[in-house]
C-alpha cells in the first residue's frame, strides 16, 4: 500500500536542490495521479508544482527550462498510459524483472512494481532522475533498484537481460529510434509507449493500442497531438 505519510525525505530535499538550480522559484508538489489511482490505492508522484506552471513565466525562463529540462518533474502521457496499462493487465509483469528505461520519475516502473514484478529497475542516465524515481517508490510504499546504463547491466547487477523491459516518452528524438534494435538485446520482451512518433515501422515491434485523451501533469497545454499515445509491443 502507498505511503500515507507526507513527510518530505532526504532524497526529496536532493530533489528540491536540484530542481532549483534549474528553476530557483519552482517548488515539487505531492501530486495525485488520477489514472493511476484506486480508491483503497492512491498514488502519487513528486512534481513540480502547477501554480509555477501558470506563472506568467518570461522567455528566459522558459528558454532555460527546456534547454536543462528535468524530466522528472512531470508525469508525461505516455508514462502514465503505460503505467496504466500495467496495472491493468499485471501478467505482463506478475513475477518478472522488469526495467523501466528512461524512467524519469519512475512512474512505469512504480507501477510494474505495484502490479507484482519480482524486481524492477529504473534505468536512467540521469542522475537526479534516479534519485527521483527512489523518492517515488518511497511514495508509494515499494522499491526499485537504479542502473545508470543499460550497457552495464551485466557489470552492475549481474543480469544479461530482464524479463521485460518497459519504456515510454523517449521517442521524442528520432534520433533515438536506433534503440528499438538495442532494447531487443537487453530484454525477452519490449514494450514501448510514445506520443511523439505515431507510427514507427520496425520489423520486430507491432502496435498494440492508441489511446487518446490523456494529459501531462502538471497540464502544460500541450498540442492535442502530444496527448495521444501509441503502445508497441516487441514481435515474438
Amino acid at each position: 500500500m502507498p505511503s500515507n505519510t507526507s513527510e518530505p525525505s532526504t532524497v526529496f530535499h536532493q530533489l528540491i536542490t536540484a530542481l532549483q538550480q534549474v528553476l530557483p522559484n519552482a517548488n515539487l508538489a505531492k501530486t495525485y495521479v488520477p489514472l493511476l489511482s484506486k480508491p483503497n490505492q492512491p498514488f502519487y508522484l513528486w512534481l513540480i508544482d502547477p501554480n509555477f506552471c501558470h506563472e506568467d513565466l518570461t522567455p528566459a525562463v522558459i528558454e532555460n527550462l527546456w534547454n536543462n529540462c528535468p524530466y522528472w518533474v512531470f508525469a508525461w502521457a505516455s508514462g502514465q498510459v503505460l503505467a496504466q496499462y500495467i496495472l491493468q493487465q499485471p501478467q505482463m509483469v506478475r513475477d518478472k524483472v522488469v526495467m523501466d528505461f528512461g524512467a524519469g520519475s519512475g512512474i512505469v516502473g512504480i507501477a510494474a512494481k505495484m502490479a507484482g514484478a519480482k524486481r524492477v529497475i529504473c534505468c536512467d542516465i540521469d542522475s537526479v532522475s534516479l534519485t527521483s524515481c527512489q523518492a517515488n517508490a518511497q511514495l508509494n510504499g515499494v522499491t526499485a533498484e537504479r542502473l545508470d546504463n543499460l550497457f552495464e547491466l551485466k557489470q552492475q547487477l549481474g543480469i544479461d537481460k530482464v524479463d521485460v523491459l518497459l519504456v515510454a516518452d523517449v521517442l521524442y528524438d528520432k534520433a533515438n529510434l536506433p534503440l528499438l534494435d538495442v532494447f531487443l538485446q537487453y530484454a525477452h520482451e519490449v514494450w514501448v509507449a510514445d506520443s511523439r512518433v505515431k507510427n514507427f515501422a520496425h520489423p520486430h515491434y507491432h502496435k498494440v493500442t492508441k489511446l487518446d485523451n490523456t494529459t501531462t501533469l502538471p497540464d502544460m497545454d500541450e498540442a492535442k497531438q502530444f496527448n495521444q499515445v501509441v503502445i508497441y509491443r516487441s514481435t515474438d
